[in-house]
């Protein structure tokens, strides 16, 4: 089945987004239950996936 150019960057926007909010719940989750240095840590990758997903959405002319 072929897709638009247009939903498969919504997909790719879309899993890119969920896995940015995986990453802050996980990093809050360590942060405030378990370890908070790992929690830390975690925050760093946080921000890198955020950052990723919202330069694939400016580059696309996406709004959020």
């Amino acid at each position: 089945m072929t897709q638009s150019l247009m939903s498969q960057d919504r997909a790719e926007a879309k899993k890119k987004g969920l896995f940015a909010l995986s990453a802050w719940t996980g990093a809050g989750v360590l942060f405030f239950y378990h370890a908070p240095i790992l929690g830390l840590l975690t925050v760093g990758g946080a921000v890198y996936l955020t950052y990723r997903w919202f330069m694939f959405r400016a580059k696309r002319g996406m709004r959020l």
